[in-house]
């Protein structure tokens, strides 16, 4: 674990997040950027935290297409890189039974993010692995922010980050977000994803019965014939065969490849830097 990095922002001109790979918090400037970030996690597992720390902001949301949900959006830059942050609605699932879970599930299927960065609460680390497995199920270019680990060790949990990072095959990161230990672990971990010199090999589940993934596999050779290039096909040919309607009423009206698309530029309500 690393040591305590300072908490006050002031002191971050001094902490070692910013002098590793030279961290700049760009608040809403996401011009020009080289990668897209999709930051991703269940409801209170600090993933507010992770954005406003890396990104200085405390507030910039807007609205998602046709939903009430919100989103918030802001930019750093490390090791000479631009990074668009896209934090998406906390959820405990991407089967999408609720709005949260479509807006998250359709930025993360179509969005094309270069990382999805998946915060999970080291204290309640099974209740937060079903989301994370559901990802791995979408997109390989993902990093796991093992967060709170200051909260498991009061509780006398002990979460042992390398052993969990083989059994999902993919970098696995602790940190404490608030006094921002480990952030320049995780930058750096998440840079090098993006840029594609860590290749990820995440862990899935068993495969599917034969007659199920011969199902599969013809649905998806139709919907890639009416959608050239659309990413994972095949998780949205399961979601067809399980009943998904927001799936179903997209291929009905043509407008698949355009989900998980926000509106840009985002809504501003209430923006304010952090320093």
């Amino acid at each position: 674990m690393n040591p305590p990095l300072p908490s006050s922002p002031d002191d971050c001109a001094g902490c070692p997040a910013h002098h590793a790979g030279n961290l700049r918090r760009l608040g809403v400037d996401m011009a020009g950027w080289d990668y897209v970030v999709a930051l991703a996690g269940n409801p209170n597992t600090g993933k507010s935290t992770v954005f406003n720390a890396l990104t200085g902001l405390r507030q910039h949301t807007g609205n998602w297409p046709g939903k009430t949900v919100t989103r918030a959006e802001g930019g750093f830059e490390f090791g000479g890189r631009r990074f668009k942050l896209v934090d998406l609605p906390g959820t405990y699932s991407l089967l999408a039974t609720s709005a949260d879970e479509e807006v998250a599930r359709d930025f993360l299927l179509f969005g094309r993010p270069d990382v999805t960065l998946v915060v999970v609460d080291a204290s309640r680390l099974e209740r937060n692995l079903n989301l994370v497995l559901q990802v791995l199920e979408i997109t390989e270019r993902v990093v796991v922010c093992l967060n709170l680990v200051d909260e498991a060790a009061r509780h006398g949990l002990q979460v042992d980050a390398r052993r969990l990072a083989r059994d999902l095959g993919v970098p696995v990161v602790p940190t404490v977000a608030r006094t921002r230990q480990g952030l320049d672990v995780l930058l750096r971990t998440t840079q090098e994803v993006a840029s594609g010199r860590t290749v990820c090999r995440p862990r899935r589940v068993a495969q599917e019965p034969p007659e199920l993934r011969q199902a599969i596999g013809a649905l998806r050779s139709q919907i890639e014939a009416v959608y050239p290039g659309l990413p994972n096909a095949r998780w949205v040919a399961i979601r067809l065969l399980d009943g998904d309607e927001r799936i179903i009423d997209a291929v009905r009206q043509g407008d698949l490849a355009d989900l998980g698309r926000p509106v840009a530029p985002p809504l501003r309500l209430g923006l304010e830097a952090a320093g």
